[in-house]
């Protein structure tokens, strides 16, 4: 008779502490500010920064994580400098043709032509002209890849839209449709 009294106190007891969970707010927190944060709005006055601006600049000379930066300057002179030293990272192995295809064919065969030869859907319609064919230009490695990067008299930089390693990909198949004009 007695197990019977301690199973029915353990099931009664047992049920009390469980009827009071409630599966959407966690019961015990112990450091209850790690699970709710002080919510700031942004750019308004904080104390808890010297500065007292809760929207702050990253550290002066900080680089995000992944990126390499790239030191030749939005030049004339930057230009040449890239064009004479700048060499692609990318061994022969790691160049994906076809990828760097589809991305030519994406950013730029609108303007350049799917062959390289200048004459691309938005040439044809005159909205664009003076488009060079790329067997009239001498370009290497590194002038292919400044130009994506910052863009050249009336074409736009594409470092926005392409990261650094896509870049390599579409001017090793810039040069490929170089060889081929």
């Amino acid at each position: 008779m007695r197990a019977f009294y301690r199973t029915a106190l353990l099931v009664i007891a047992a049920s009390g502490l469980t009827a009071c969970f409630n599966k959407k707010e966690p019961n015990y927190q112990y450091f209850p500010n790690m699970y709710e944060a002080i919510p700031y709005e942004t750019y308004s006055e904080v104390s808890a920064f010297p500065n007292g601006k809760e929207g702050q600049y990253p550290a002066q000379g900080s680089i995000p994580r992944g990126f390499t930066p790239y030191e030749y300057p939005n030049t004339n002179e930057g230009y040449e400098m890239a064009k004479a030293n700048l060499k692609s990272p990318l061994d022969s192995a790691s160049v994906d043709l076809p990828q760097g295809e589809q991305l030519y064919t994406i950013y730029c065969a609108i303007c350049h032509g799917d062959k390289g030869d200048g004459k691309g859907t938005l040439v044809k319609k005159e909205k664009f002209l003076g488009v060079p064919n790329y067997k009239d230009r001498q370009i290497t490695e590194g002038s292919v890849f400044h130009v994506i990067t910052y863009g050249l008299n009336s074409m736009g930089s594409h470092a926005n839209q392409l990261s650094q390693e896509e870049r390599w990909q579409v001017t090793s198949y810039v040069l490929k449709l170089r060889s081929e004009l």
